[in-house]
């Protein structure tokens, strides 16, 4: 599986399935994070980006550039 990239992860779009690559369901099935929002990035901190995600009714997370290497498209 081909992890998220720095410019994968700025053109995210809200609604977008995220699979984590090293947590499972209980079937075996990859977990699936759901983007939330828009991607927030800084100008000044070109390699930064922040996306929010969720999965499931209370798992928030944000998708970052050191979290970038669990989740896949």
């Amino acid at each position: 599986m081909n992890t998220i990239t720095l410019e994968q992860a700025k053109s995210l779009k809200r609604g977008t399935i995220l699979l984590h690559i090293e947590y499972l369901n209980a079937d075996g099935s990859p977990q699936r994070w759901k983007v939330s929002g828009k991607p927030k990035t800084w100008k000044r901190s070109p390699l930064k980006v922040s996306v929010p995600i969720k999965r499931g009714l209370r798992q928030y997370k944000y998708l970052t550039e050191y979290n970038m290497d669990q989740f896949t498209l």
